[in-house]
């Protein structure tokens, strides 16, 4: 190399350098300010800390910290526990960060040490008119109308699927009725922080027997779940709570047009799909009857790829490593879930996969959640 070029390759790396160096500068200073700005949440087995209980309407960052000896959650809540954002699995001694669009209202941050109960709740009010305007940037306008058009034809699909379950039910066809049980909960799965955030819908239909809170009817689906694979029966009270299922997932159905869905709660709730198979899927504790979780795993994995690519564009453009990531993750979670799909299109019992299979499916769920958690940051648009 000439001594010309070398001196204008120095320059030019001297500028290089220069210019990561401010744009890192800009990065740590633009992070302070957030974290200036953000909500902080002390959870801890006892207590939910909130440091500031009134704060703008628009986009908040809430950063929780669980101080405490328990895995807890953290809601925020609307009126009728509607949820207008959540972040579950919060590990003791762990920290973690919500992005969300909130409107100026009324509501309550809750924290569930051991994630069960109503949590310990603290009372919040969101001030002025923000968090209510349409997306700035017009793809994520048309990625949240893509989205509220996928979860309802979801909802759709899912009410001719639980008819066909309810119809084995009543016509007392047991293997008929246990082979349409994890088609019928496909749609539900794909779409189910859209589902959760309605507050009503979810404990009538989706409540574990250990998760039922103090006087509350067991109904739903995994009550009709041990009905069919341990006991053995069908009788009058799993047929009138089978029409109870058709009559709660029409509820449902008829809410979609109504649900808050924002770029960032689109992104979140690809989150909470993940911590859903890292909590209830991965465990077994999900189909601890039936044995059916990678079907619960497959549809929860399909509904996060789907909030992604529609948020992709604009994700992709802030943050591309982030969304070559992804790309990468989801290939790979989907490639090792084909491995335990059947020629008739079931799924391996979940009870024939080993200890050492549930690890490789836990790691691949960490190594997509931990990224995932960065996609609503990435779909802000100051």
């Amino acid at each position: 190399m000439s001594a010309r070029r070398r001196s204008t390759a120095a320059a030019l790396l001297t500028l290089a350098v220069a210019t990561a160096t401010l744009a890192g500068c800009a990065s740590k200073k633009d992070d302070k300010a957030a974290s200036a700005d953000a909500v902080k949440v002390n959870a801890t087995d006892s207590a939910c800390e909130v440091s500031r209980t009134s704060f703008p309407a628009g986009h908040v960052v809430l950063d929780i910290s669980n101080k405490g000896s328990k895995t807890t959650e953290v809601y925020v809540y609307g009126d009728g526990d509607k949820i207008i954002t959540e972040r579950e699995n919060i590990g003791p001694g762990t920290k973690t960060s919500i992005n969300a669009e909130i409107k100026a209202g009324s509501y309550e941050i809750a924290c569930k040490p051991g994630m069960v109960g109503n949590g310990i709740r603290q009372k919040i009010t969101v001030t002025g008119e923000g968090g209510s305007a349409a997306p700035a940037d017009p793809r994520l306008a048309a990625a949240v109308d893509a989205y509220r058009t996928y979860a309802q034809e979801q909802a759709d699909a899912t009410i001719p699927a639980v008819e066909a379950f309810v119809a084995a039910i009543k016509a007392d066809d047991l293997e008929k009725a246990k082979s349409l049980y994890a088609p019928s909960r496909t749609g539900w799965e794909r779409t189910e922080p859209v589902a959760e955030s309605f507050g009503d819908v979810d404990p009538k239909t989706d409540t574990r027997e250990d998760k039922l809170e103090p006087g509350q009817a067991w109904t739903g689906w995994h009550k009709l779940e041990k009905s069919l694979w341990v006991d053995a029966k069908i009788g009058d009270d799993e047929k009138k709570l089978a029409d109870q299922l058709v009559a709660d997932l029409k509820d449902w159905q008829k809410k979609i047009p109504d649900a808050e869905i924002t770029g960032t709660s689109m992104a979140n709730g690809a989150k909470e799909l993940l911590d859903e198979v890292a909590t209830n899927k991965i465990t077994g504790e999900e189909e601890r009857y039936s044995h059916t979780d990678l079907a619960d795993f497959q549809a929860n994995v399909e509904g996060a790829q789907k909030a992604y690519e529609l948020l992709k564009p604009v994700a992709s453009e802030k943050d591309a490593e982030l969304a070559k990531t992804l790309d990468s993750e989801f290939a790979a979670i989907n490639t090792l879930l084909a491995k335990y799909k059947q020629a008739d299109g079931t799924f391996t019992s979940y009870d024939k996969v080993t200890e050492a299979e549930r690890k490789t499916f836990s790691d691949a769920v960490n190594s997509l959640s931990e990224p995932l958690s960065k996609l609503a940051a990435a779909v802000v648009v100051k």
